[in-house]
């Protein structure tokens, strides 16, 4: 029998999303960590510490844990949505690129095939408003 999409043997459903975006890495890495960029990936309020192990709470009440930070190129947390949420690890990776820099965001242990879907969506808005948060609009 094939897995479905998505489906690991030991992580549950995962989901990733990637965009290069014409910018220097020390720059997109200064947003992504400052809090405009933590707002638009990780949500309003959240302050994350470089240490492993700190707990991070959005405005919302969403809420978990650094597993790993990596200076300018790798953050890993834990997720719980508020509410109570089943808890899901995301990792956001920048690499150089001959463009720029490419961002990614990676969702596993998610409970199914429609919760990856939900977070594909969610992941490629989030993608689309750093790019428009980050690049200058038309003139």
């Amino acid at each position: 029998m094939t897995r479905p999409p998505g489906l690991t043997k030991d992580a549950g459903f995962q989901i990733g999303v990637s965009r290069t975006l014409p910018l220097p890495s020390e720059a997109v890495w200064r947003f992504l960590t400052g809090p405009d960029g933590i707002a638009l990936w990780l949500g309003r309020g959240a302050v994350l510490s470089r240490e492993r192990g700190t707990a991070y709470r959005t405005d919302d009440g969403t809420n978990g844990e650094v597993r790993g930070f990596h200076e300018g190129t790798r953050i890993r947390l834990t997720h719980r949505p508020a509410g109570g949420g089943r808890e899901t690890t995301i990792q956001v990776t920048m690499a150089r690129a001959p463009s720029g820099t490419t961002i990614g965001f990676h969702q596993e242990r998610m409970s199914g095939p429609a919760e990856r879907e939900r977070q594909r969506g969610h992941w490629r808005r989030v993608v689309a408003d750093l790019e428009n948060s980050m690049l200058p609009g038309p003139a």
